[in-house]
């Protein structure tokens, strides 16, 4: 069966709007990188992509407080600051539908991840470029229980 068949009949179709999105990194981004040097710097102490519960990697793991950490990009989970209010293109109803997947998997990862006992932090890829310092401050006060 081909990817078109598999999808509904629909395929993407290639656009120049579209280039920088292919071959992004989905692991260890510029932001992800920023919030753990600044996490660490704060003395926290992480693991990196651990498998706590199927199909459900967080970006990094505080194991002392059992805390989550995901870094959301802002156009892949449909950040409410940055993410297309309205998709267009051939490819819209496709994003559409992308983002709601991947926002509907945060959801069924956060409450899996609390099923299981840890607490989970989601930090918007805007939030750290906006000050890292700050969103890495979150994350500490959300470890330690302040």
């Amino acid at each position: 069966m081909n990817s078109a068949a598999a999808s509904g009949g629909q395929r993407w179709e290639p656009t120049e709007k579209g280039v920088h999105l292919r071959g992004r990194r989905t692991r260890n981004t510029r932001p992800e990188v920023a919030l753990r040097r600044a996490v660490h710097a704060l003395g926290l102490r992480f693991r990196l992509h651990l498998r706590i519960v199927p199909r459900c990697t967080p970006d990094f793991v505080l194991p002392r407080w059992r805390l989550a950490v995901f870094v959301d990009g802002c156009y892949w989970h449909g950040c409410p600051d940055h993410s297309p209010a309205e998709f267009k293109g051939p490819n819209a109803d496709r994003w559409r539908q992308k983002i709601e997947t991947n926002r509907t998997r945060d959801r069924r990862n956060n409450l899996l991840l609390e099923e299981a006992g840890w607490r989970v932090i989601r930090i918007w890829e805007c939030e750290i470029k906006r000050d890292v310092h700050l969103a890495a401050e979150h994350v500490a006060r959300e470890a330690r229980g302040v």
